[in-house]
């Protein structure tokens, strides 16, 4: 009896491993008769098949495969995800309920992680996820320093380890202000930056005239944290994003660039048309929002619907956004639409929200080419069209809902029932 049982236990052991694992196991895929819009050198291939394993894009157009599930796209357009950028998706669910936001603070300095408070689970996400964004830039609005904090990148899976990488660059606001100069934010990011290179230098010296013993106890005392991230931004190895317009700014910023080495992104940039060759020259990517063509202010008198075309023609790398609030973001997708009816060509428009911005913040994204992550958009047809949608959207190789809240409540009270309007059982 001790015998049957001990083997019935063994068995049903190894039955539930086996089933554990191959639930773990991420399942294999294969998108057929694709137009693939791949946004690298192979343009656009038609009939396509794309293979998808263990969440990575391993082949396209092989001669043979296998797969554990395959999907005939029936000649509809396979894309790159859409990414995202420079908003507080996550962080803030209702503007006007301050319990929701958590983009903010007063108190915030440099070192400012918000990725802490992001909530997978906004009811945004979803809805994002509608318009084809699969991945997105989240920055901080910061407190009073111009020092705003950390950006970081996520997924939009929803899921509770979608959070891709985290301080990943720091954010400055600089420009005009309500009270004081914007000379003084400029010194004073100089003065850091000298400072700290300054510093560097000279505990180099130091260490080297050190015993080994004594150099050990100076190697010991942690620098502060402030420190650590400007000289993050000496090394190079975290890029700078600067909320900036005026084109004196911009010079000044790229000068600041070129004396310490720094990794520079411009967001807003709306006098980058006037100086498109010094930014191009000092390969400096640019971040804007092709819709935003009225002047906010006496910074941005030169916008124009026509700058994402002009400047990615000066052979400068735009990605494109949607300023204000992240409740809009869906529509990056008609941003670009409007950014080809006035110049951009419908593959320049792709790669300004795919493979742009995957390139600027260093993400394995963005393209349609093997050992990217398989984060894909199949379209009901051309993808900056008004009228298509997103028929199947995958992140990591997993397949995703575009089912929102809106969606549920537009289903909730269009339901017949006996109950008065309003009302639902």
């Amino acid at each position: 009896m001790k015998k049957i049982t001990s083997t019935v236990v063994a068995l049903a052991f190894s039955s539930l491993t086996t089933t554990f694992s191959t639930s773990v196991l991420a399942q294999s895929l294969a998108i057929t008769n694709a137009t693939v819009h791949t946004v690298t050198e192979q343009g656009i291939l038609t009939d396509a098949t794309v293979v998808i394993e263990n969440g990575k894009i391993s082949a396209i157009n092989p001669k043979t495969f296998k797969a554990d599930k395959v999907i005939d796209a029936k000649g509809k357009i396979l894309t790159p995800g859409l990414i995202g950028s420079i908003n507080q998706l996550g962080l803030v669910e209702v503007n006007a309920v301050s319990r929701s936001r958590d983009a903010s603070e007063k108190k915030a300095d440099i070192t400012f992680d918000t990725s802490l408070a992001f909530n997978p689970k906004s009811t945004l996400i979803p809805f994002m996820r509608k318009g084809g964004i699969t991945s997105n830039v989240v920055v901080p609005k910061g407190g009073e320093s111009y020092f705003k904090g950390q950006a970081f990148t996520v997924n939009l899976s929803g899921e509770f380890n979608s959070v891709r990488h985290k301080n990943q660059a720091v954010v400055v606001d600089l420009g005009a202000t309500s009270s004081g100069s914007r000379a003084h934010d400029l010194q004073q990011l100089t003065n850091k930056l000298s400072d700290a290179k300054k510093a560097l230098v000279a505990a180099k010296a130091k260490s080297k005239g050190k015993t080994k013993d004594k150099s050990d106890k100076e190697e010991a005392k942690s620098p502060k944290r402030d420190a650590i991230e400007i000289n993050a931004l000496l090394a190079g190895t975290k890029p700078l994003i600067a909320y900036v317009d005026r084109a004196t700014d911009i010079l000044a910023l790229l000068a600041i660039k070129k004396e310490f080495s720094l990794s520079l992104i411009l967001v807003g940039a709306a006098d980058a048309i006037l100086i498109a060759d010094k930014i191009a020259s000092a390969q400096v990517p640019v971040i804007l929002d092709p819709m935003r063509n009225l002047p906010g202010s006496f910074d941005s008198l030169h916008l124009a619907l026509t700058n994402a075309a002009e400047l990615t023609k000066a052979g400068i790398k735009v990605t494109l956004n949607v300023e204000g609030d992240a409740h809009n973001l869906h529509q990056l997708r008609y941003n670009a639409g409007n950014a080809v009816a006035n110049g951009l060509s419908n593959a320049q428009a792709l790669a300004a929200v795919t493979a742009n911005p995957a390139a600027t913040f260093n993400l394995n994204a963005g393209q349609v080419a093997v050992g990217k992550n398989a984060d894909l958009v199949l379209w009901s047809d051309d993808p900056f069209e008004l009228s298509s949608s997103v028929d199947s959207i995958w992140i990591n190789g997993k397949s995703y809902s575009t089912q929102s809240r809106q969606d549920a409540l537009r289903d909730r009270y269009m339901k017949p029932s006996d109950l008065p309007k309003a009302y639902s059982k």
